[in-house]
């Protein structure tokens, strides 16, 4: 997984990134809020360029109700939720006039997401961007990390910490992060099992491991691990991973439930809101459309378009969850129980699946990389970033009790 070099880890298509600009086909300065740290903001207020001075102090308000140093102002949006400071060409006003060290935080390290483990800096970076979605999602190669020289000009706050050698990490389960971390990369990477086969022994094996935390039993984490490894190795669990049932009546019932909750609350993103209809229309989902109609419907665009397709190009979406593993330094952190984790990470490749079977057979013979590298990143963008839609997924998930390895299966395997 890692080549080792110096201080700064990061996965190798961090070396290929650079921002396009003007091409840029879902600028990242519409449809979203813009903070502006405190030491920016000061800048701003003590800039003397005459065509910016006015805009600077009318367009970046202060935060009153923050008391983060990184939200200490925000950008007013213009009417359709774009960014005052974005030219006819889809640049910036202030990076063209000023410089980027006059880029906010935000602005400077957008799309890339830093944390810390074990006081060694982590690059990466949101598939929301485009570019980024291209260059991680579009490569058949499994996904490696570098070590490298980190670049301390740039202005950097940490998403997340981790530090497994401090004494309160002892008795809890972030003492074993890079073991769990290792683990689940390698498994999701293991193509020897189809990528839905990955997820279910991850989730067995998650399973598993909170009942050892729950028994207070966590020093058999190694143990687990190595057993895994070892029954993988051995294809021990090829045959079982053949019984597990089928369900898409009840794939189609939790999917449509929580992607309509989505669509309630409005969709913004016109890259999304087009792959969503594209969707709609693929599976003939319409409000008189049965259950039973739209199951027949999905059995056929999966059986007819996608798994022709992504038999060749599963390693999109095996690129797509390694980057969320290690990305959200999965899985020790957003929930507090590891199966829990694993439950988000499901529902976010559920979710994905089920938009681009019926993206497929809306486009069916020239269903391409293209329609998928659009519908994950406009996904990424629309939900992944908002919290309040995934803390409403979480607490549905828990609500109706399908927070279970016997709901996941469910969802993973078509």
């Amino acid at each position: 997984m890692v080549n080792k070099k110096r201080e700064m880890l990061i996965p190798q298509y961090m070396h290929k990134f650079k921002c396009i600009g003007s091409s840029c086909e879902d600028s990242c300065c519409i449809g979203w809020r813009v903070q502006i740290d405190k030491n920016t903001y000061k800048q701003y207020r003590k800039c003397k360029n005459k065509e910016l001075q006015g805009m600077l102090g009318e367009k970046v308000k202060r935060n009153r109700s923050s008391s983060s140093k990184y939200d200490y102002a925000e950008i007013k949006m213009n009417n359709g939720n774009s960014c005052p400071f974005l030219t006819q060409d889809k640049l910036c006003k202030i990076h063209s006039n000023l410089g980027e060290e006059y880029l906010s935080i935000t602005c400077t390290q957008y799309p890339r997401i830093f944390n810390a483990v074990n006081g060694v800096l982590e690059k990466c970076a949101t598939m929301s961007c485009p570019e980024i979605a291209r260059l991680a999602l579009l490569n058949p190669e499994v996904m490696q990390f570098d070590y490298i020289e980190p670049d301390i000009s740039r202005k950097n706050a940490f998403n997340d910490k981790i530090d497994t050698n401090q004494s309160s990490t002892e008795n809890k389960i972030e003492k074993y992060f890079w073991n769990l971390r290792i683990f689940t990369i390698e498994v999701l990477q293991n193509r020897d099992y189809e990528l839905w086969e990955r997820l279910i022994i991850l989730g067995m094996f998650y399973e598993k491991l909170s009942a050892y935390i729950k028994e207070e039993n966590m020093d058999e984490t190694l143990n687990l691990i190595e057993n895994y490894r070892n029954n993988i190795k051995n294809g021990i669990f090829h045959e079982y991973l053949k019984e597990i049932p089928s369900y898409k009546n009840i794939q189609m019932v939790i999917l449509k439930e929580l992607t309509n909750e989505r669509i309630l609350k409005g969709i913004e993103n016109r890259r999304y809101l087009e792959c969503f209809l594209e969707f709609m229309q693929g599976m003939g989902y319409t409000g008189k459309a049965t259950n039973e109609e739209l199951v027949k419907k999905y059995e056929k665009a999966y059986t007819k378009y996608y798994e022709p397709y992504m038999k060749e190009h599963e390693y999109i979406l095996e690129n797509y969850l390694v980057n969320y593993v290690f990305k959200n330094l999965f899985p020790v952190r957003e929930r507090e129980e590891v199966f829990d984790n694993y439950v988000m990470l499901v529902m976010h490749y559920a979710m994905i699946k089920m938009h681009l079977i019926g993206i497929s057979a809306f486009h069916k013979e020239k269903f391409c990389d293209e329609h998928i590298v659009k519908l994950i990143q406009s996904f990424a963008k629309t939900v992944e970033h908002n919290n309040i839609f995934l803390e409403y997924m979480y607490d549905l998930l828990k609500k109706d009790e399908l927070a279970t390895m016997a709901y996941m299966s469910i969802l993973i395997k078509n």
